[in-house]
């Protein structure tokens, strides 16, 4: 309990703020919605986080906590957003500021006119984090062994940068149906990033020193492909800004939470698949963020589908485990 006493007071603080400032039960019940929503679409990102940080250095941990809050938190969820919305309309950041603190509806609309190009770039960070892992032949765990052991993947994983390949031709496919210059370029920006940092991060692993900087570069990247999601979806339950950063910011925290739990509890070398419930519930995240360019599909419905692999991984690891120990 004591790794989510702080989200606890924090999460009672916001609703007690929402409450008396910001609108009576109503703004309480939405900044608890939005804390829900968060933590169910971001569940899988605290699985993904703890992996990461499992191999950096205790120093490193500690920023990540320390400084890697604020940034989730008012950064990503918040100043994120503006900075996408200037770059697309061309208008100034301040203007847009004032926009989202002034007016949120209109902010919202804007928002909403370049969300295309945000879930391109999002989705196609997060199906490579998926494609890594899938295509890894060094991976001594097998989840579902009918689809990641058969012959066609096993020769398939053979082919050198193959994870690559294959984000290329699913953007390519992706350019084609939305026939929009901004959402392929955000597409392949994503993917860029995405090479960029597992790429230094790769060659300094070989080179004998892995970096904490690059760790921590890639799960705050990590995280932000996460929140959009969240962040679009909020303005569908309220247009108050700061009823959505502060649902947003709680649930942010309890991630927090969950991801230092996983890491100290071992959480993820007890129930073995878990992280494999992770990554497939960021394959179903990186296809209905492109789903979304075209159409509306409801988070809902995109947090319930990755906690019901994520609780699904969970109890086919609960039964590995108990037959280890029968035998």
């Amino acid at each position: 309990m004591k790794y989510f006493r702080f989200s606890f007071v924090l999460a009672l603080v916001g609703v007690l703020v929402a409450y008396f400032f910001l609108g009576g039960l109503y703004a309480a019940y939405i900044v608890a919605l939005l804390a829900l929503l968060e933590v169910s679409i971001s569940f899988d990102n605290a699985v993904i986080n703890a992996k990461v940080l499992e191999g950096m250095t205790p120093k490193w941990r500690e920023r990540f906590i320390i400084y890697g809050i604020p940034i989730a938190v008012f950064g990503v969820r918040f100043i994120l957003p503006i900075i996408i919305v200037s770059l697309a309309s061309g208008e100034g950041m301040i203007e847009i500021l004032n926009l989202a603190l002034s007016d949120a509806a209109l902010y919202a609309e804007k928002l909403e006119g370049v969300m295309g190009k945000i879930y391109a770039f999002g989705g196609a960070f997060l199906l490579m984090v998926f494609l890594e892992f899938f295509f890894d032949e060094d991976r001594e765990v097998v989840w579902l062994r009918r689809l990641e052991q058969n012959r066609i993947t096993q020769r398939i994983s053979q082919i050198n940068f193959i994870e690559l390949l294959v984000a290329i031709l699913v953007g390519v496919v992706l350019s084609f149906l939305s026939g929009e210059l901004g959402v392929s370029l955000a597409y392949f920006i994503g993917i860029a990033l995405y090479a960029l940092i597992r790429g230094i991060d790769h060659a300094l692993i070989k080179g004998g020193a892995r970096s904490g900087v690059i760790g921590f570069l890639y799960l705050e990247v990590l995280d932000a492909s996460f929140s959009l999601d969240g962040v679009i979806g909020a303005f569908a339950l309220s247009s108050n800004i700061f009823i959505i950063v502060i649902g947003l910011a709680i649930g942010a925290f309890f991630v927090r939470s969950l991801t230092i739990y996983f890491v100290e509890k071992k959480v993820l070398s007890e129930f073995i698949y878990l992280e494999h419930g992770a990554r497939y519930a960021i394959l179903i995240l990186a296809l209905m963020m492109f789903v979304q360019i075209f159409m509306h599909v409801s988070e809902a419905i995109v947090g319930s589908v990755g906690v019901v692999i994520i609780l699904s991984a969970l109890l086919h690891s609960i039964i590995h485990k108990r037959r280890k120990r029968r035998a």
